[in-house]
């Protein structure tokens, strides 16, 4: 299952120090979020020891706050606070899942991203 701004209080309570989380920044409109939609749900249902959150940036503007997404899908990946990923993402399966799988078992964060996408956090707990 992929949780949505209207589990707020679902996602901070399973959110924790250890926990790998996937965001995926997407809009309404968007052909291609709505395409990939049916892929992040199988990628998800496949991977019960992440958590996976869908957020529309237009419809979400409240939590997303001042990200600036260049093309769609763009992920996120947290593990606690931690920022490991932040990038538009090809919307084709096995290259989310791999992409989830290793980014979720790297140590060390991201680098380089925006201080609104490393702020994501505090808006979803």
């Amino acid at each position: 299952m992929i949780a949505t701004a209207a589990d707020l209080g679902a996602i901070a309570a399973r959110w924790g120090d250890e926990q790998t989380t996937v965001v995926a920044l997407c809009a309404a409109w968007c052909d291609t979020c709505t395409e990939f939609r049916a892929t992040l749900e199988r990628i998800a249902s496949s991977r019960p020891e992440k958590m996976f959150v869908w957020l529309d940036i237009e419809d979400d503007a409240e939590i997303c706050g001042d990200i600036d997404v260049e093309n769609f899908p763009t992920l996120a990946i947290y593990r606690g606070a931690a920022l490991l990923h932040y990038g538009v993402s090809l919307p084709q399966e096995g290259t989310v899942a791999r992409l989830v799988d290793e980014v979720g078992a790297r140590a060390e964060p991201a680098i380089d991203a925006p201080e609104a996408v490393r702020a994501l956090p505090k808006a979803l707990r």
